[in-house]
Formats: C-alpha cells, structure tokens, sequence
C-alpha cells in the first residue's frame, strides 16, 4: 500500500549546485517504490517559472538558498507545514554553500528535524577526512586548513545527528566507525541511473571521441587529456569533447581552457540536458577521468558503464578499490605522468576487442545497481524509523 510521504532534501534540475543529476534520480526511484505516496523534493529556491514538470508521485517544495544562512530552520518549517512521515537529505559538505559558514550550519538541518521527531536519514557523500582541500578549489594557509577541517569535524557529529547516516564507500564507513564510535552509519552503494536494457558497445563511424564528463577546474583538469589526445593524433582520429561545466570553485575555467588551446579537435558541450546524456555517452569510443584527487564515489562511472564504456581512470587509492570493489573495469594512470594516461587510452584505441569486452563488462555491473534497488534500501531504514515511531 501507498501511504508514505516521503521528503528529500536535495537540490534538482535545473539547479546548477552540486549532487542534481543524482537527486533527480533518487527522487524518482524513490517515487516508484509501493510504500510512498508522495514525494516532497525539498529543493533550492529557483527563479519563478524555472521549475520543469514533476515526475508523477512527486511535488516540488524549494525552501533553501545556497549560501543561505538560515536554511535548517526554513527545511524545518517546511518538513512541519508538510507534515511528513520521513526525510531523506542527499548532500555533501558544498551543498548549501561555497562558503564556509552557510555550508556548514545547512549540515546542521539533519540534526534539527532528529529534534522535532522526524525520522531522518542522510546520505553523505563525502567526508572532510578524505577530501583533498587544496584540490577541491580550496587552497589555503596551512594553518587554516586546520581549522577548517576540526570545523569539518563538528558539522561531520551535527550529521550523524540523524537516525541514520547513509555513505556510498566501504572505507567512508570504517572512518566514522572508528574516529566518530558512530554506530548509525550504514554502507549503501551510489546505484545506477537509468540503466539501458541493451546497449550498443559499437561506436559512429568517424573520429573516436574521448569523453570528460563532469564540473572541471579543480580536481579535474581537461588539460592532461589534451595533451595526451595531441601525442595520440598521429596514430588515430580523435576528438576530445569536454561535457560539462566549471567547478562552483573555479569558475571561467574552461573558458580559459578554449582560449589556451582552442577548439580544433576539442567540443565544449556545455551543460548537458538530461535528455541528451545518452547521445553524449553512446557517441564516445572511451570515457576518461582526468582527476587528481576524489572527493567520493564517482557518478559518472557508473554512467558511462551504464551506457556499456570503457573506462579510463586515474590510479588513486579510494577510487579505484571503489571501482573494483563495485566489479568495474577499465584501464588506469598515473595522475601526475600524462605519458601513462596517453598508454591507457592507446590501448583501448588499439583494441576494439579490449573495448568492447570492458563495455559489456561494465553494463552487466551496472545493471545489477539499478537506483530503484538502492531507494528500496532507504526505504527499509525509513521503515523501520516509522515503524519505532508510532
């Protein structure tokens, strides 16, 4: 039986803030499970008439602004005015700001409505003891990083306030089990978006496109690809298309990208509507991450592996034990030698064979995470919230 209202914190489509794509497709899945009414998505305030039409099962609530300072308390009232049974918030530590104070007193919103008696369950994305600061656009003296990062401590025990804390990395879980003694956190995986039942791993005839898909400027840089795809020129086609936008932290970047290097063989896509993500995904021979650091599980690997890619990803601890763990493949550099990343992408190039095996590959896996599964996950801990409740 359908009974359940359900609120998520999340910012979604056409916001431009981090974690859309994903709230988009949680809200959805969510939506689709046999317990739920209604979904509210409590969203971030957006001009009038921006809104696109919500999915069936689902309204729209906007009560945050980014950088706002008093967003706890308006997602509170809002959570009260709506009276909803559970509240689900899909975030990270940018999420209600770029800077320092309003992001962190918006991690403080889970805590408040564990307060009023609202069953609560965050999923957190990343945590400040894996975050690579100076990468992640936030270079600063020594001393202020560590402070900082005790603040980043305090916001990390305001979040495990709430009933339940959600994390998407196996060592995500061990960090606040051990440093935090938090005995609240739960391993639930990122999940798939909407997975194709069949895909073609062949690519258009023509130039084989190199993909980057993402926010640039900060941990990832366009620049190593281009320079890996002007040594490879000599032995293939190909064209780099760059998909996406600036970091929030590094805005004007790919602008100053195109200047530096122009537009021959490199397209800016731009922003990429969600209807034409599959167009952007078939059309590419190889998807590469060109990343320094990671600030958590990687959404656009499980995209291109739902659209059957193969991968190329850079040798970092966490993103590739993730990876693997996750039963991905594909070929990986060294982050800090542009000759091992011009290797893996040769090497998928080369062999169509090797490429479309690892697409194969990667669809099955990603098939078996499909977002529906993950949102049934929440909704087992949001039941048993309930369920203690009443």
């Amino acid at each position: 039986m359908r009974e359940l209202r359900i609120g998520v914190v999340t910012p979604y489509p056409p916001s431009t803030t981090t974690l859309v794509e994903y709230g988009q497709h949680l809200v959805g899945a969510i939506a689709r499970q046999p317990e739920v009414a209604e979904v509210v998505v409590l969203t971030d305030e957006l001009p009038e008439g921006e809104y696109g039409e919500a999915p069936a099962g689902v309204r729209f609530a906007p009560c945050w602004r980014f950088n706002g300072l008093t967003n706890p308390l308006r997602i509170a009232r809002t959570v009260r005015r709506e009276r909803l049974d559970a509240v689900i918030w899909n975030v990270q530590f940018a999420s209600f700001g770029d800077q320092r104070v309003p992001a962190a007193l918006g991690l403080a919103g889970p805590a408040v409505l564990r307060a009023m008696g609202v069953p609560t369950v965050a999923l957190l994305h990343n945590i400040m003891e894996t975050v690579d600061l100076a990468n992640a656009g936030y270079d600063m003296h020594p001393l202020v990083e560590r402070v900082v990062r005790l603040a980043g401590r305090v916001v990390t025990r305001l979040v495990l306030r709430a009933d339940v804390v959600a994390l998407t990395m196996p060592q995500y879980v061990d960090v606040l089990r051990e440093e935090y003694d938090a005995d609240n956190v739960a391993l639930i995986p990122h999940g798939t978006f909407d997975v194709p039942g069949d895909v073609d791993t062949d690519v258009p005839a023509g130039p084989a496109q190199l993909l980057a898909f993402g926010k640039f400027g900060t941990y990832k840089k366009v620049e190593p690809l281009l320079e890996a795809a002007r040594r490879l020129r000599g032995d293939h086609d190909i064209e780099v298309v760059v998909a996406g936008t600036d970091s929030p932290n590094a805005r004007g970047y790919l602008e100053s990208v195109r200047a530096q290097y122009g537009e021959d063989g490199v397209r800016f896509t731009g922003y990429v509507a969600e209807e034409d993500v599959p167009t952007v995904f078939g059309e590419a021979s190889v998807v590469v991450f060109p990343y320094t650091s990671t600030t958590g599980s990687s959404g656009v690997v499980h995209q291109a592996a739902s659209y059957g890619r193969a991968l190329v990803m850079p040798e970092i601890g966490d993103f590739r034990r993730l990876v693997e763990a996750e039963g991905y493949v594909g070929e990986y550099f060294d982050p800090e030698d542009t000759d091992t990343l011009t290797a893996a992408i040769d090497t998928i190039l080369r062999s169509p064979e090797t490429r479309v095996a690892q697409g194969r590959r990667n669809h099955a896996v990603a098939a078996g995470l499909p977002m529906d599964d993950i949102a049934g996950w929440y909704l087992e801990h949001v039941l048993h919230l309930t369920e203690a409740t009443m």
